[in-house]
Formats: structure tokens, C-alpha cells, sequence
């Protein structure tokens, strides 16, 4: 069994009294004070999340647009610097071999963020679409990220780097500088409020984050608060509602797909056996992954994905896959533990007051 990576900042999230678990073969933090106070808190004010663990490729070279995007669905042709956009690396069948974030940078020069548990395969795989002159490297081993998340980010960023931020669009970003070294400072997010992500060399990680949480308004996250945020606002994680074995358009997302290029897995991307549908369930007690999803009459069409206690919402909530077929369907029931727990289909996101998309210019 090997011995989990370490991000520079697992020795500061022992020393917290942080919760580590392995995930995607790293040790990472799951919680400091507790998943639901850290959630309500990333809702309320800012929160920062030790993100170093996933991986960044630079695709550089004369005619890098064209080939990458015959690689990845994303539609780059109108991708301008400073711009970014997500979307999917497929096989050739329309499965989803990770689903990712492109930056441009400049004319033929990209960044590409992506899983961690899917680096190593995602690199190979674009290694193996993209041919000289253009090349890619894996930078994730020289990367640090922190998310800064919640809608009090933007005043506590613009006062850690003392630059205005407020004309940062949704899905931009913009170079800046810490401590003396390049930092980039994106606003995507995975919470469903107001944030950045800020990339910078992997040893000035600890530095920036302490000089975050410098801000008596910051306070340290877990992955199990972003995941609770995340499944609030009904985004999907690879491995639980994404993988090579469901498309694009049965995760809803065919509207994503409107890069012009012949693409790797563009055909099938469009193929639809289930669909991926949010469910709302009455009280605290919540399904798990791959509990059935059943029909009233017991025949099973489906499974969950993600499910848990929304505390934003003081009620349980699921994403799951069911057969096509039924998927227009109102009411399920779901076989949890020892219990069926009554499910209704209702509409994304199921947390309906996130700041993320908020106009601050």
C-alpha cells in the first residue's frame, strides 16, 4: 500500500488538529472545527481550501488551439486571454476521462487544471493527441493552490495584494504577485459563492496561506465542507456523478458541447442510456453512494451518486443516475440502510443563494 502525497501544507493541518484522510492517493484535510460549521461559514464569510493536490498542464506551441481542441470539447476559438472554460476529456466512446478547466494564456499557450485522481491518465492521453511543435508539461509537482471562497473573498483579497479585483469577471482571471513570485488569481469556483482560485509555486504555499488566514475574517476548510457546498449547488465530482462509462448529455451538459471540432468522442458524447437527476428527501437523514433508487412499485432504475445532509437547506439532498426511460418521473425511493426514504425530482441548484455569478464591477 503506498504512503499518501503531501501537499506543503499537510504538516500545518496536523498541527491544526485537522482530520486527514487519503483522497486521490494524497493525505488531505476533511475538517478542522466541524463539515457543517465550515460550510455555513464559506456561505456567510471566506473560507480557504488546500486545493495543491490537483494537477496543471501547460500546452504550448505554434498551432496549440487546433490541436487541443480536437483533444478536449471544450471551444477554444473564442477563448481569449485572460479567459477560462470547463468541459471534458472523452474517449473515443463519449465517456468522461476527467472533466477539467481550460486558461488560455495567450495565443497558443494554455494551462489546463484537472482531477488528481486523473492526472496521470489525462496526461497521457493529451500527450497522445497533441504532436510537435506543440508540447505539454505536467507542472503539478512545482504548482500550489488555494481556493478562497465565500462572499467576503474579494475584500480580503484585494486587501492581502492591494489591487482592485472587482472587474474580475466570472470564469477570468488576471496575473498578480506574492512575495515577490507570479501568482494567478482565477474566479471559477466549486462552492456556489463568490471566489478565487490562486496559483503560485508550490514552496510559497504555506507562506500565502498564513498570511490568508492572517485576516481575522478567513477561517481554514475540509474536503468534506466542499463537498456538502459543491453537491448544494448540484456541481458534479468526477468518480461520483462523472466517469468513462456516462456522457456529457447524460450528465445534462450537452449544451457544453458546442466546440466546432471534430473532437475526440464527439459523437458519442451526444449518447443518452441515464440521466443524472437531483432529488430532494424530506428530514436529515440522507441515502449514500450507490444506495438503489427504486420505483414505487420496487423495480430498481437507478443508483445514487452523492447524497448528504444540506445545511444550507436543513434537508437531506442526492444526485443520481437513473434509466432514461424513467427519468421524467417525479417521486423515487431510494433503499437506504435499513430504511426507503421518499425522493422528489426537483431543479438545480437545489441551494438557490449563492454569490459565485455575483456582478461586482
Amino acid at each position: 500500500m503506498s504512503v499518501p502525497l503531501e501537499t506543503p501544507l499537510s504538516v500545518w493541518h496536523r498541527s491544526k488538529g485537522a482530520k486527514m484522510t487519503p483522497f486521490a492517493g494524497w493525505d488531505m484535510p476533511v475538517q478542522y472545527e466541524g463539515i457543517v460549521a465550515e460550510h455555513l461559514y464559506t456561505r456567510s464569510s471566506a473560507s480557504i481550501f488546500d486545493i495543491c493536490h490537483m494537477g496543471e498542464f501547460l500546452i504550448r506551441g505554434h498551432g496549440a488551439r487546433q490541436q487541443l481542441e480536437k483533444a478536449v470539447s471544450h471551444r477554444l476559438d473564442n477563448l481569449d486571454p485572460g479567459k477560462c472554460r470547463y468541459g471534458f476529456l472523452l474517449n473515443p466512446q463519449g465517456g468522461i476521462l476527467d472533466d477539467l478547466i481550460v486558461y488560455c494564456l495567450e495565443a497558443d499557450s494554455y494551462m489546463l487544471v484537472v482531477n488528481a485522481a486523473c492526472a496521470a491518465g489525462d496526461f497521457a492521453a493529451l500527450k497522445n493527441r497533441l504532436s510537435v511543435p506543440v508540447g505539454i508539461e505536467d507542472v503539478s509537482a512545482k504548482t500550489g493552490k488555494i481556493d478562497l471562497q465565500g462572499p467576503l473573498s474579494v475584500d480580503v483579497l484585494e486587501k492581502l495584494l492591494g489591487a482592485d479585483f472587482h472587474a474580475l469577471g466570472y470564469f477570468s482571471f488576471r496575473a498578480a504577485s506574492f512575495a515577490g513570485e507570479k501568482l494567478l488569481v482565477s474566479r471559477t469556483g466549486y462552492t456556489g459563492e463568490l471566489g478565487y482560485e490562486l496559483y503560485l509555486p508550490w514552496n510559497k504555499s504555506l507562506a500565502l496561506w498564513e498570511e490568508l488566514l492572517a485576516d481575522e475574517r478567513v477561517k481554514p476548510a475540509g474536503l468534506g465542507s466542499r463537498d456538502t457546498l459543491r453537491l448544494e449547488i448540484g456541481l458534479p465530482l468526477y468518480g461520483h456523478e462523472l466517469d468513462k462509462d456516462h456522457t456529457p448529455a447524460e450528465a445534462g451538459m450537452d449544451k457544453m458541447l458546442t466546440n466546432p471540432a471534430d473532437y475526440v468522442g464527439k459523437e458519442g458524447a451526444l449518447r443518452v442510456r441515464q440521466r443524472l437527476i437531483p432529488l430532494s428527501i424530506a428530514g436529515r437523514r440522507s441515502p449514500r453512494a450507490e444506495d438503489p433508487v427504486l420505483l414505487p412499485d420496487g423495480r430498481q432504475i437507478g443508483l445514487i451518486t452523492s447524497a448528504s445532509f444540506a445545511p444550507s437547506l436543513g434537508h437531506a439532498v442526492s444526485l443520481a443516475w437513473i434509466d432514461a426511460v424513467h427519468a421524467t418521473l417525479d417521486s423515487f425511493i431510494v433503499r437506504a440502510a435499513k430504511t426507503e426514504l421518499a425522493a422528489q425530482k426537483t431543479d438545480l441548484p437545489f441551494y438557490k443563494g449563492g454569490t459565485a455569478r455575483k456582478k461586482l464591477a
